[in-house]
């Protein structure tokens, strides 16, 4: 009689035991602790710049304190700027960093869906190289869209293929007296020239570049974007390296919140990450 109760009793611990395993998260997982409970993220290997200065700024402690600064519901929400702690509700928030920013990481495959932990970065005017932020990050909150969305969103990242290597190739050395000409003069006085002189410059870029530039989502993606949901505009453009694989309802309540002037939520909501070691 003792020895079955015995028995039972190991059989008991070892199924707790398991279960207990089998829900603690994994190494590597970060946890994302805020005052609606905690976000646990997976980060990608094939991102490893990204992966290794995330976990190195969550082990210093960096990132403890700081605001969600910025929340559309919809589409994402954003945290990571230092300046964001103890910040007045009337500061600007959004330009802070470490003081480096990180190389881009854009890896085919890792994409905008619903969960996806991505960097924040500055515009391509400024950064064509598309550099990430050294700190700043957003967590896709997202939204369907159908396939005609879909297709129209291709078409607009082929456009804008098409217009980032017409940038590239006007402000070639070569090329740079086309952008200091004086249009307004020029098409006062003399029209014609000055689409001839469009015109030449125009054929000179088309046999450079005979192939339109092209974009796809795959199957997988369009699959995801009309069901899931997620941010596909920003694919191509921005590095995605990780996923949230707990605690998206904790995204929602965050995305949820009423915002002010630069969509910073009217309420602070801050918080701490840790790595599972």
């Amino acid at each position: 009689m003792i020895r079955n109760s015995l028995f039972s009793f190991i059989i008991l611990f070892l199924t707790i035991w398991i279960a207990g395993c089998g829900n603690a998260p994994e190494k590597g997982t970060v946890i994302i602790s805020t005052e609606h409970g905690e976000i646990h993220i997976k980060l990608y290997d094939e991102t490893p710049k990204h992966r290794d200065n995330f976990i190195k700024l969550a082990k210093a402690g960096f990132y403890d304190g700081l605001l969600f600064h910025r929340v559309i519901q919809g589409f994402m929400i954003q945290g990571g700027d230092p300046d964001s702690k103890n910040a007045p509700a009337d500061k600007m928030l959004g330009n802070g960093g470490p003081g480096y920013e990180q190389p881009a990481e854009i890896v085919a495959g890792k994409f905008h869906k619903r969960g996806a932990l991505a960097a924040a970065r500055l515009g391509d005017e400024m950064n064509p190289e598309k550099k990430s932020s050294g700190s700043q990050f957003y967590i896709v909150h997202g939204k369907t869209f159908t396939k005609e969305e879909m297709a129209e969103l291709r078409g607009n990242k082929e456009m804008q293929k098409l217009q980032a290597l017409q940038r590239e190739f006007i402000n070639r050395p070569e090329n740079i007296w086309y952008m200091e000409l004086d249009f307004e003069g020029l098409q006062k006085r003399n029209p014609d020239s000055l689409k001839k002189v469009s015109e030449g410059l125009q054929k000179k870029f088309e046999a450079e570049f005979p192939t339109p530039p092209t974009f796809e989502f795959t199957p997988e993606q369009i699959e995801i974007y009309t069901t899931v949901g997620g941010a596909p505009f920003l694919d191509g453009d921005y590095t995605v390296f990780g996923e949230v694989i707990k605690g998206m309802e904790v995204v929602d309540k965050i995305a949820a919140e009423p915002i002010g002037n630069a969509d910073r939520p009217n309420k602070n909501i801050s918080f701490t990450v840790k790595i599972v070691e």
